[in-house]
């Protein structure tokens, strides 16, 4: 499968996910749905830590883990108390930025390069993604449409969220480095196992009755997790076929997904002022084609 369509199959089961979520985990706190889409996924792939023995891991190997572990988790504790304790309007739209800083990163760590066209693409895709996270974007009203760009100088949260989306850079990128050595499927489910044991350990030992979440309700708990087990697999497959920049960037179409169930499960309103913002994606992924 290429890696355009194993991207496009990880920002549907990305979106799914976050919209099984909104639906059937409603009274769930942050760090229940936290563990719920940690540990679950990382049960569901582990017949693939199992399927084959692991091969010999060297010190490099370790190294990248070393790294990415505990940025990956500071990132998820960043995101969660972003968007606990301030507007969803000021702090997601920040994530857009990923993809552009996955171009700096990927070609520090990596020595991966982008060509000017596929640069055009993840630009219109940020700025789709920008503008399907701003709530009621109005398009006539230009400055409305910029003014979380003010928010980094008055808002703890917008920082908090640009600080996550360069973290995600980091883990990005770092993934791939990782991933050398060992095979993609594999990787995905050795690596979510220890992120999600290093979650279980971080609130179970705080909190404990936090862990009840896993089961008290297990059919939709079930259905995020074999979402985003769906995810991390199609991630590192698709990961290693191609650029980062290209693969972060058309993961960030799970927007548009999401725009659509929104529309569907929600009844979410303004589904045609956003049209305009997912025409914007669309069209940058046609650019990052090559």
């Amino acid at each position: 499968m290429d890696w355009l369509t194993l991207s496009l199959l990880c920002a549907f089961s990305l979106a799914s996910a976050d919209a099984v979520t909104k639906r059937w985990l409603q009274g769930f706190d942050t760090r229940e749905i936290t563990l719920v889409r940690f540990v679950w996924p990382a049960v569901l792939l582990s017949p693939l830590l199992m399927a084959e023995p692991l091969p010999a891991l060297p010190m490099a190997f370790w190294s990248w883990m070393g790294i990415l572990l505990p940025v990956e988790i500071l990132a998820m504790l960043l995101y969660m108390r972003a968007i606990r304790d301030y507007p969803l309007a000021l702090t997601l739209p920040y994530l857009a930025f990923t993809p552009v800083l996955v171009v700096l990163t990927g070609w520090l760590l990596l020595g991966e390069r982008i060509s000017g066209r596929g640069l055009a693409g993840i630009v219109l895709v940020v700025a789709g993604a920008w503008l399907l996270n701003l709530q009621r974007p109005d398009f006539s009203q230009w400055r409305t449409l910029g003014a979380p760009l003010g928010a980094i100088l008055r808002n703890p949260g917008s920082r908090m969220m640009l600080g996550v989306a360069a973290l995600y850079s980091l883990t990005s990128v770092g993934g791939k480095g990782a991933m050398q050595y060992m095979p993609p499927q594999q990787f995905g489910a050795f690596y979510f196992a220890l992120v999600s044991a290093a979650t279980l350990l971080i609130f179970g030992v705080r909190r404990p009755a936090l862990v009840r979440a896993l089961w008290r309700r297990p059919a939709p708990s079930l259905v995020v997790g074999a979402f985003m087990a769906a995810m991390v697999f199609t991630h590192f497959l698709a990961i290693q076929k191609v650029e980062v920049a290209y693969m972060i960037a058309t993961k960030r179409t799970s927007l548009l997904f999401g725009m659509i169930y929104g529309a569907l499960w929600f009844h979410e309103r303004d589904l045609p002022a956003r049209l305009l913002a997912g025409a914007l994606m669309v069209a940058g992924v046609f650019l990052i084609l090559k």
